[in-house]
Parts: C-alpha cells; sequence; structure tokens
C-alpha cells in the first residue's frame, strides 16, 4: 500500500471518526448541560439565539486525529519498509509525537477553560494571567524539546532571506509566535464552521508543503486533522449543533502552529496562517485606534474603524451570511496557502 494511499485513508477515516463521534458526543453534553454561554457584546445581538448549543465538541477531531494518525503512521512503518533504526526516521517519529502532544496540552488550557465556564454558567472561564501561563510553559516546553530533535537552528526562514542565527532571542521571538497565532486561532472561532474550515485548508496546504519539503512524518497528523475537522462540520456548520470551544480552538491552533515550526518554515507559516493572524489583527487595531480617538476627543468618546471584532463579526454587521464569510474566509486562505506553497518552490 502506497504512502500516500495510507494517507488518504487517514484522513477518510478521520472524518468518519469524527462525524460518528458527534451521534455520542452531542447528546452527552446536552444531557450534562454543557452548554455554551453567549455575550452578546462579543457578537451580534441575534447570536444569542445560540445561547446553550453544546460546547466542547472539539473532542470530536482532537480523538479522531489523535488516534488515526498514530495508527496510520504505525501501518505505514510496518508496511512500508521503514528502516526503524535510521535516526531521521526515529527524530521523525519524536516530531510528529512532538506536534501531537503540544497540541494536545493546548486542548487541555482549552478544555480546563471550557469547564470553568460551564461550571460557573457564565462566560468567565480561566483568567487572561493563568491562561498566559500556562500557555508560556508549554511553549517553552515544545521549543526545547524541538531543539533535541532537530537540527536546533534559531534563524528565522523568510524564503528569500534567512536571518542570521538569533539564539536565546529566536526562542523568545518563537514563543510570542506561538501565543499570537494560538490565541488568534480562537478568536476565528466565533461564526458557525468558520474555524473548522479555515483549519482545514491550513492542513491541506501544509501536506503539500510536507511533500514538496520530504517530511514524511507530518503529514499523517495533517490529513488526520483535516479529515477530522471536515468530521466535525458536520456538526458545526450553520445552525451549529455544536461549538468546537476552547478545548477544540485551542488544541488546532497548537497544531497550526506546532507544525509550521517543526518544519521550520516561517514564511510558509505567516502565510498559511495569515486569516488568523488578520482576526487577531483587527482586535488590536481596534482597541487601539478607539483608545487614540478616545484620548484625543474633547468629549472622550472614541471611534471604531469596524463596526464589531474580530473582523468575521464586521462582516457578519455588513450583511454576510454564516456561509458567506465561511467561504469567504477559507478561499482567502486556501490563496494564501498556495502562494505559501509557491514560495517554496521559488526558494528552496
Amino acid at each position: 500500500m502506497s504512502y500516500w494511499i495510507i494517507n488518504l485513508l487517514v484522513s477518510l477515516a478521520a472524518m468518519l471518526a469524527a462525524a460518528l463521534l458527534g451521534i455520542f458526543l452531542v447528546p452527552f453534553l446536552h444531557r450534562l448541560k454543557f452548554g455554551q454561554p453567549i455575550k452578546t457584546k462579543d457578537g451580534p445581538q441575534w447570536h444569542a439565539k445560540k445561547q446553550g448549543t453544546p460546547t466542547m465538541g472539539g473532542f470530536m477531531f482532537i480523538i479522531a486525529s489523535i488516534i488515526i494518525s498514530i495508527l496510520g503512521y504505525w501501518i505505514y512503518r510496518l508496511r512500508g519498509g521503514v528502516d526503524v533504526t535510521d535516526e531521521e526516521t526515529v527524530h521523525g517519529c519524536y516530531r510528529l509525537l512532538l506536534v501531537i502532544g503540544f497540541s494536545s496540552l493546548f486542548g487541555l488550557i482549552g478544555f480546563i477553560d471550557d469547564f470553568t465556564k460551564v461550571a460557573r454558567k457564565n462566560n468567565d472561564g480561566l483568567t487572561a494571567k493563568q491562561k498566559m501561563a500556562l500557555q508560556l510553559v508549554f511553549s517553552i516546553g515544545f521549543l526545547w524539546a524541538l531543539s533535541r530533535i532537530s537540527d536546533g537552528s534559531t534563524r528565522i526562514d523568510l524564503g528569500f532571506w534567512e536571518t542570521p542565527s538569533l539564539g536565546i532571542f529566536y526562542y523568545l521571538i518563537m514563543i510570542v509566535l506561538i501565543i499570537y497565532l494560538t490565541n488568534a486561532v480562537n478568536l476565528t472561532d466565533g461564526v458557525d464552521g468558520l474555524c473548522g474550515m479555515v483549519t482545514f485548508t491550513v492542513m491541506l496546504v501544509f501536506t503539500v508543503a510536507c511533500a514538496v519539503i520530504g517530511n514524511m512524518e507530518l503529514p499523517f497528523f495533517t490529513m488526520a486533522l483535516a479529515g477530522g475537522c471536515l468530521g466535525f462540520l458536520m456538526w458545526n456548520l450553520n445552525p451549529a449543533k455544536c461549538f468546537m470551544g476552547d478545548t477544540g480552538s485551542m488544541y488546532l491552533g497548537a497544531a497550526v502552529t506546532g507544525v509550521g515550526l517543526v518544519l521550520h518554515k516561517h514564511l510558509l507559516l505567516i502565510l498559511v496562517a495569515m486569516v488568523y493572524i488578520l482576526e487577531a489583527l483587527s482586535v488590536v487595531i481596534q482597541v487601539s485606534y478607539f483608545k487614540y480617538t478616545k484620548r484625543k476627543s474633547p468629549t472622550h468618546e472614541g471611534k471604531r474603524l469596524f463596526k464589531m471584532t474580530p473582523i468575521h463579526h464586521h462582516f457578519e454587521l455588513s450583511g454576510f451570511g454564516e456561509y458567506k464569510i465561511v467561504v469567504l474566509f477559507s478561499s482567502v486562505s486556501m490563496m494564501f496557502g498556495i502562494l505559501g506553497i509557491i514560495t517554496l518552490f521559488v526558494f528552496e
């Protein structure tokens, strides 16, 4: 059985597993009354009707992607004639497990946050400081482990230019990048199906990138997660029967950053993650502009550039339906992803 056939089967199996898990998980979450608290100030007024929709549905693609990717890689190792004693093969296996473990730890942060919200029956989960502390610890652990099983390069690869070795500053920059991107993915989860569909396109692009670079291990995870996202979308497209919650979005955020940093293709990561980056940037711009205009105004009234942020809410308030937003943002994500693949051919 060829390598890519196994990967295709991995994706299909993960999609089926995630979709089937929803049959059991959604009623289970209903029985536990694990509904999502909705604050209308965080989104359009009509989102109030989503109050009580089960959250933590991210477990569908989390469980599917972890089990199926490991199973697929194990089958590949057994049937592919892989030299298991080869050092690069061993390190490749470690890198795959590292990405899975890193994603799972961030998913754990999301789960604690979700569970706290449900237990308190409001939208107040972990404090910002608590989240940041956990993300910082796990990010440091990930970068340390990655340095042990890779060449330890501290150069930033921008395709057309590679920085000199940055030493400790490289890790400081990467910590900021990890925390920014994982939280940006979390912010993208504000419209039914949006975060799942965008991440589906991102994982497809990463799979192609792995093929171009020659990475043989990570596609088992990227294909499994792509399939898992599709399976989850059967429950999450508008009107959503289940939300992924911070459990799912934090897992996806770590998966995106983890794969990008393991590949050590920083320009590719930035381009692939552009939708997430713009979502978070819209919030930064909105808050900064509001504070600036409030300070400059004689009446101390701030102004807003967007109708609401993150930017997908601006589109909602401008008359875009949720399906149209999902299609638009996913298309933009795919275009930037294709651009990222082109840079690999141009600059490799």
